[in-house]
């Protein structure tokens, strides 16, 4: 028998590794990974690994964990194509593995933008260990930086800009940052945040170009108006790594397309993490969600499927962004929320916002409530909704009050 294949060594092909072992998982596990460094936490490149200059990666496991749970990981070594008939992958140095079980775990590669510029050595993405290494060796001769895209990564990255003194403009084609992670009112209080401390912001605007002058960025233009800059980091989201799922003839539709218990259109092929469009259990639709919980729960519903135990992926999502010094984290998915309501603390700042649906809660995001984003999620995950009184007053200890009571009861 030849075991486990997984392609991809991120947050999901790592976990599930982990997990197939303490399930009792017995036979071979081979984790093929394409990027050349150990597996990494990837959150820390924009924030503390980029604001270090000799910050190291902070591994997902040691090196002794590999060896001791008999899991053989490939570094750099790139996946040509899936073989379905003969269950072989062909690495793109020939070698061909034979699977058992094949796991596509490949997530996603930065998304691009196609204006005159942007190929230029000073303009930087922001997905891998080299993209991280490549702008912090850069950090010295920034001195304006324009940030295209009003993401996570991207207002990551230009709060701890700003903070090392570097003057930032961030570029949104929406009418506000965060347009599909968050609400309104949230994203207006990062907004304020940001200016703040002295990040400028551009909504609204299109990027036409990237300008050059002796072969280095010397500015971008707008539509109406030129920033100067002599550095440039795309921050426009990110694309599934699906191709090898779609030239396999595997279905692929923004992701590789799994059911609810992670398979794919070939009963011996499955797949978790970033790369996939799965049926979400809250929102009842196929979705595709780039997260650290969502990439390691499903590597855990996946482990427990291959050892035996019926498992569907219901897991509850949350999310986290630290933002210079907002830490911002998000429970559950709103889908066109009924009614928000937010509270404040003594000094007027947002602290929360809770999304209700149909009268019930579906989320809740939070600022420097770290508490508070900790109860939404089991009120959520358990199907409790206090009153919407008891949410607006703002008060976390009377609502642990009457969750606990409801449990109670």
């Amino acid at each position: 028998m030849s075991g486990v294949v997984i392609i991809g060594a991120g947050h999901a092909g790592v976990q599930l590794s982990a997990s197939l072992r303490e399930a009792g998982y017995a036979s071979g596990i081979r984790l093929l990974s394409g990027d050349p460094d150990f597996p990494y936490h990837k959150p820390p490149l924009s924030k503390s690994f980029m604001a270090t200059q000799d910050a190291a990666l902070q591994p997902l496991r040691g090196e002794a964990f590999f060896a001791q749970n008999n899991i053989e990981l490939s570094l750099g070594l790139d996946v040509a194509r899936i073989d379905r008939a003969a269950k072989t992958v062909v690495c793109a140095d020939g070698e061909a593995i034979a699977y058992d079980k094949l796991i596509i775990a490949t997530g996603t590669s930065a998304r691009k933008i196609n204006v005159p510029g942007s190929d230029l050595p000073q303009v930087f993405a922001l997905r891998t260990a080299k993209d991280a290494r490549a702008m912090r060796d850069a950090l010295p001769a920034m001195k304006n930086v324009v940030v295209i895209g009003g993401g996570f990564i991207g207002l990551e990255a230009a709060a701890m800009l700003s903070a090392r003194g570097v003057q930032v403009d961030v570029v949104e084609v929406a009418p506000r940052l965060l347009g599909r992670a968050t609400s309104e009112i949230l994203a207006q209080a990062v907004a304020d945040h940001l200016t703040k401390q002295g990040v400028r912001l551009h909504l609204n605007k299109t990027v036409e170009e990237i300008e050059v002058k002796d072969g280095r960025v010397c500015g971008v233009q707008l539509g109406d108006e030129r920033l100067t800059a002599d550095h440039v980091l795309v921050g426009v989201g990110a694309v599934p790594m699906d191709q090898l799922a779609n030239d396999a003839g595997l279905s692929t539709d923004n992701g590789v397309v799994v059911d609810a218990a992670l398979a794919t259109d070939d009963p011996d092929i499955f797949a978790i993490g970033d790369c996939v469009a799965f049926p979400q259990a809250h929102l009842e639709r196929q979705i595709r969600l780039e997260s650290v919980q969502n990439a390691t729960d499903q590597a855990r519903a996946l482990a427990l499927a291959l050892t035996g135990v019926p498992s569907r992926y219901t897991a509850l999502p949350w999310f986290w962004s630290d933002i210079g010094t907002l830490k911002l984290q998000i429970a559950g998915l709103s889908d066109e929320p009924d009614q928000l309501v937010e509270t404040r603390d003594e000094d007027g700042a947002l602290k929360s916002v809770y999304h209700i649906k149909q009268g019930t809660l579906v989320a809740c995001e939070t600022l420097n409530s770290g508490g508070e984003h900790m109860l939404s999620r089991r009120m959520i995950a358990e199907g409790f909704t206090p009153d919407i009184s008891l949410m607006a007053a703002g008060d976390v200890r009377a609502l642990k009050l009457a969750y606990q009571a409801a449990q109670k009861s």
